[in-house]
């Protein structure tokens, strides 16, 4: 994949993914509870780790679209900067929430070696009423070898 220009990154700036609603099952919960060794939650609560997949997942993207649209070189050429979760009330089984993303920053790093891009994107997480997380992930794409 040919490396994007400066002006291609800027373009990308705004970027909203399609959204939609996502419901964390009983059975989804109880499985990312016990991979992290932890116990349920108390009153249907959702371990904290379900926001490494529910964002992405209900704003209708993927991690395959998120790499396409930084023309990522190759899937091991993106590095985390930041997964920042911010958590205003619980998120709980069962309930539908609506989720929305969208590209918030894209601009290239001229003082890394090799050269990379920052690419940020904001994922909300809604219910009926209030926002009830945000989570902002960053990543870097790197534009040659290591």
């Amino acid at each position: 994949m040919e490396l994007p220009t400066e002006d291609e990154l800027a373009e990308i700036v705004g970027h909203e993914f399609p959204g939609g609603i996502y419901t964390v099952a009983h059975w989804e919960n109880f499985l990312l509870t016990e991979c992290t060794g932890a116990e349920l939650l108390p009153d249907g609560m959702v371990h904290p780790a379900v926001l490494f997949h529910m964002p992405i997942l209900g704003a209708q993207t993927s991690i395959a679209e998120m790499f396409a649209l930084g023309k990522a070189i190759s899937d091991f050429s993106i590095g985390i900067e930041s997964y920042d979760w911010e958590m205003f009330s619980p998120i709980r089984e069962e309930v539908a929430y609506k989720v929305t993303g969208k590209i918030t920053e894209a601009s290239r790093l001229h003082d890394t070696k090799p050269l990379q891009d920052r690419i940020q994107f904001v994922f909300e997480i809604h219910d009926k009423e209030t926002l009830v997380s945000r989570c902002t992930v960053t990543w870097r794409y790197r534009r040659g070898p290591r």
